[in-house]
């Protein structure tokens, strides 16, 4: 099969791998239908995170059911499911509680499993799934997805998901004034979550015109462009001389912390899920004298999921409208660059 395959920074390729086959008796092969690029690729494709030995690389997929192994009961070949970004047992105390990213038997899509079991890439044609019926979500009657839900399903396997549990770490609720810091995909869709949940005025900071569109489109009342003390002092102007309830922090660098933390109001919250770049340290001092909540973190997916679907298939939300470019498999390398490059918010492959 074709597969993606990182080498080091900016050396992405297509390349032949074996095509997978059941290994366990809790596996399943997921015959893929969409995957994508996800920001945090970026990042050893940047090189920020170091690329040791060429590996597989996406851990956003979704796909068919090809076939399961013999202690498999709950999926069957032609089930059409959804990949959460990592592999969790279901069973731990943190699968119990709600964080399977802190799963006791924790995979990643590239990696291996507890068994030392190659696993798939999810930017390929086929993937092999460990445990799999505690970690892919079945998508019920939707047959053959027409484009639009395919990408609003796609999302639920990492980014809307993580947009998700930035608005919940936040405390984001009916009546509350919440922040936007980054206009990726992760931070559209923090907009459309901080929507779901009833925040009452939503301020996306974006610089584009493209992302300022689709924010606006899940729910931004205001856009502001400027960055540092004159991005904190327009929020304050907006909300009446105050800053918000609530803060979602989308990228993860040192910058987009610190603009984060400096636009919540005293006593309120921030929510964090920009994966950590390095320098964006969190001031105790300034947390303490004003009583500001700092949570968050990896988003448990698989926990989100099922409550979004349901969503995503009533069709009161449509966080497919992120992916505004959808490229080949073959065209893997290209995709990067465009992610990259800032020409694309995301890309949808397909195999």
């Amino acid at each position: 099969m074709r597969a993606t395959i990182i080498h080091g920074p900016g050396d992405i390729r297509v390349e032949d791998r074996d095509y997978p086959v059941v290994q366990l008796p809790t596996d399943v092969v997921v015959k893929v239908t969409a995957s994508c690029v996800c920001g945090s690729d970026l990042w050893p494709y940047r090189g920020v995170k170091p690329t040791r030995r060429p590996a597989a690389i996406g851990h956003e997929f979704i796909g068919i059911v090809e076939s399961a192994g013999s202690e498999v009961t709950a999926l069957k070949e032609g089930d059409f499911v959804i990949a959460p970004f990592v592999v969790s047992c279901g069973k731990c105390p943190q699968c119990l509680n709600g964080v399977t990213v802190a799963c006791d038997r924790l995979a990643g899509w590239g990696g291996k499993d507890d068994s030392g079991f190659r696993i798939d890439g999810g930017q390929g044609e086929a993937v092999r799934v460990p445990l799999a019926e505690s970690t892919l979500v079945k998508v019920p009657d939707v047959g053959g997805p027409d484009a639009a839900l395919r990408n609003s399903l796609l999302t639920l396997s990492d980014v809307m998901a993580t947009g998700h549990h930035a608005a919940l770490s936040a405390g984001v609720s009916p009546g509350r004034t919440v922040v936007v810091v980054g206009d990726g995909a992760v931070g559209l869709c923090g907009v459309l979550a901080a929507k779901r949940l009833g925040a009452e005025r939503i301020i996306a900071m974006s610089r584009h015109a493209d992302r300022q569109a689709i924010a606006r489109e899940f729910g931004a009342t205001d856009i502001v462009e400027e960055r540092g003390n004159d991005g904190v002092e327009r929020v304050r102007e907006l909300l009446g001389g105050v800053l918000a309830d609530s803060v979602l922090e989308c990228v993860g660098t040192k910058e987009s912390m610190e603009q984060a933390l400096h636009s919540v109001r005293p006593g309120g919250a921030l929510g964090f899920v920009g994966v950590p770049t390095g320098g964006a340290e969190i001031p105790l001092r300034y947390l303490f004298d004003n009583n500001v909540t700092v949570a968050g973190g990896m988003a448990p997916a698989r926990t989100y999921i099922p409550e979004l679907l349901a969503d995503v298939l009533a069709g009161t939300i449509n966080p497919g409208r992120v992916f505004d470019v959808e490229m080949p498999l073959e065209e893997a390398p290209e995709a990067y660059k465009a992610m990259d490059e800032r020409r694309a918010i995301k890309v949808l492959l397909t195999p």
